[in-house]
């Protein structure tokens, strides 16, 4: 029996740890290629597209909020957008429930309305579910189109 050759996986390996500027941001693998960045809030980091984009997720479990900030592929930069709401599905309770997030002004940062990164809703649902997988749909992030971003809320 012939044994495989690693020699494909290594070159795919040292390929993909190249393309990533920062190789110590990847300690820990979230996803199935086992490429991960630090959420800068502590939330759950959702990653969308071909390592362009992220999405944070933070809930706050007393206010019953959950805040979704864009970012770009590392996770270290804030990418504004256009949009005025995201709007976002989770299945919490055994019951699929839909949660508008609507853009958030910053004026430390002169983010606004229209021209911002971070989103916000709030519902009391949200105080009790303490995990819960859901979807995001019809993302625009710069032109870029994203319909259906599955996420898995921790």
């Amino acid at each position: 029996m012939k044994t495989p050759s690693l020699f494909p996986l290594l070159t795919a390996l040292v390929a993909f740890l190249a393309g990533c500027a920062k190789p110590a941001d990847h300690a820990l693998p979230t996803t199935a290629s086992g490429h991960a960045h630090v959420a800068p809030h502590g939330g759950t980091l959702v990653a969308i597209g071909e390592h362009t984009y992220n999405l944070e997720l933070v809930r706050d479990d007393d206010a019953g909020k959950l805040t979704v900030y864009v970012l770009d592929g590392h996770a270290e930069n804030f990418v504004r957008i256009a949009a005025p709401a995201i709007e976002l599905s989770a299945i919490a309770g055994g019951e699929r429930r839909t949660l508008t997030l609507r853009a958030v002004a910053n004026p430390a940062t002169g983010e606004t309305v229209g021209d911002t990164s971070q989103f916000e809703a709030q519902a009391d649902w949200i105080k009790k579910a303490k995990t819960f997988p859901g979807e995001i749909t019809g993302l625009d992030i710069r032109g870029n189109k994203f319909e259906r971003v599955a996420y898995y809320l921790r």
